[in-house]
């Protein structure tokens, strides 16, 4: 089911929680709201299900406006951040049991309910109570509870923050899994930039409760639309030139006799070991950078380095050397 925010816009009294945004989800797409904390992506999310009343604006679900809808009638379900599994109930009664709540038969509920944990791996579980079972199955419960009414859309709230990271990784495979297989639409925040490049189809990056960038994972690598967007993904050196602002990926810097015509002498102020790649970061003379970016790190530039090519010519905090880019890979900022 396709999902679109038209003006969407809460406000919290004088604060502006999101502010006016509009945004397509097609119907199938895997979409990541990704964004600090305090930027709108929990709140926008809460809009869609219904959780939150907009203070403008509308949403709208397949072919309907469902501002007035209740979450039960607009044919979503949300999985929180906090699963809140009923602590008394086995897995199978924690699935079942919202459909216990809408009148369904035990045999028919149950069955549903067996049908959904074994979409997620935990059918053989189904009889553990919640204090029995890891926080990733409890993950998997939870999910299993969220899909059993048949929604078309599915909210995911962080539903990966409490897990450890290589629990993490499994189970953004296993969420990616379940969606294509359910072929439903996901929206999931998180304010992990890995997450919502390896599962999203459409990622929509958020600042101060408004869109910056939304599009496909490579596209919002490649060519960040703004200056938050390069520094907030990751990976890029945001530097002002004197006509505009400009984003050039971290590995395709250019050091030492590599660094070309038109280089700038930098000193190494850091040098970090990141097993297959070296992250080296720089201090160059006469380039200047925004304030913001200097907030946030200690070195003006990173350059990053396959292990191989830092082994055979590496550097030390102190050295000086010079630090060029190819014109190909600048990509020009909007702001």
């Amino acid at each position: 089911m396709n999902v679109e925010l038209i003006g969407l816009t809460k406000r919290y009294g004088a604060a502006t929680a999101v502010d006016g945004i509009d945004l397509k989800v097609p119907s199938g797409a895997y979409c990541c709201l990704l964004g600090p904390s305090g930027c709108g992506k929990t709140t926008t999310l809460r809009m869609i299900g219904g959780h939150e009343r907009a203070s403008a604006g509308d949403v709208v679900i397949g072919p309907k406006a469902v501002g007035d809808a209740t979450p039960a009638e607009r044919g979503t379900a949300m999985m929180f951040q906090s699963y809140a599994l009923f602590p008394h109930l086995d897995a199978r009664d924690n699935v079942a049991f919202s459909l216990r709540m809408r009148g369904i038969g035990k045999a028919e509920r149950r069955a549903k309910a067996m049908a959904m944990l074994d979409l997620v791996q935990m059918g053989h579980l189904a009889g553990r109570l919640p204090a029995q079972l890891s926080g990733g199955q409890q993950q998997r419960v939870a999910l299993a509870r969220a899909l059993v009414t048949g929604p078309k859309v599915l909210l995911l709230d962080e539903p990966l923050s409490a897990l450890d990271p290589f629990l993490r990784v499994r189970m953004r495979v296993e969420l990616k899994r379940i969606q294509t297989e359910l072929g439903l639409t996901f929206i999931h925040v998180t304010h992990s930039q890995e997450e919502a490049m390896a599962l999203s189809d459409l990622v929509v990056v958020m600042n101060a409760g408004r869109i910056e960038q939304a599009a496909d994972p490579r596209t919002v690598f490649e060519r960040p639309a703004t200056a938050f967007v390069a520094r907030f993904i990751g990976g890029h050196n945001v530097i002002r030139l004197p006509d505009g602002m400009i984003a050039v990926r971290a590995d395709r810097m250019r050091l030492g006799d590599e660094a070309g015509p038109g280089a700038l002498a930098a000193r190494v102020v850091a040098v970090e070991y990141q097993g297959t790649s070296v992250h080296v970061g720089l201090d160059a003379d006469g380039l200047e950078q925004p304030p913001e970016a200097l907030a946030e790190s200690s070195a003006a530039l990173t350059a990053v380095l396959s292990d191989a090519a830092f082994a055979a010519h590496p550097l030390r905090p102190g050295d000086t050397i010079p630090v060029g880019w190819d014109a190909t890979a600048a990509h020009r900022l909007d702001a």
